[in-house]
């Protein structure tokens, strides 16, 4: 009776120990911070077209994730998707206003995540750094892959007619 239980025990803690396991491979895949609040600020974009941009997508500069989509919209006046973006304090006045935001795919079929071409900066040209609050004018829209094809199969066709 005495060993059954201790079966038992041993059992229950087992299963616990894989169940905090699980959860701790969850929580650092989906990347979220459990302990403590990075400070961020918020910067803003309008798009033609986001694709299947989703919330919590990274924000990237030469693939090095530094922030995350917080909100995305519908501009009222525009009709424009309209991307909001929470970036690291370390980046706060490192990023030219010149840059170029670009909505782009991992892989094949893989995740969408918008990365920044870095611009120029020359306060003597007017160019400044961005801050809370912006809103960066230089966006790139997704590249629909089945457009492209499209296009493709389409100037095909029109060869072989003429």
């Amino acid at each position: 009776m005495i060993q059954s239980k201790k079966k038992e025990i041993w059992v229950g803690l087992l299963i616990l120990f894989a169940l905090l396991a699980l959860l701790f491979l969850s929580i650092r895949v989906a990347n979220f911070k459990l302990f403590g609040n990075e400070k961020t600020w918020k910067l803003y974009a309008s798009f033609d077209d986001i694709g299947g941009l989703k919330l919590s997508a990274p924000v990237k500069i030469g693939g090095v994730v530094i922030g995350r989509v917080t909100n995305i919209m519908l501009d009222d006046k525009l009709l424009f998707p309209r991307v909001t973006m929470e970036i690291s304090n370390k980046y706060i006045n490192k990023i030219p206003d010149t840059s170029s935001l670009s909505i782009r795919t991992q892989g094949l079929l893989g995740e969408q995540f918008l990365t920044f071409n870095l611009g120029f900066y020359d306060p003597q040209l007017g160019s400044t750094m961005l801050k809370n609050g912006c809103t960066i004018r230089d966006t790139k829209s997704v590249i629909i892959i089945e457009d492209i094809i499209g296009q493709l199969l389409y100037k095909n066709n029109k060869k072989r007619k003429d």
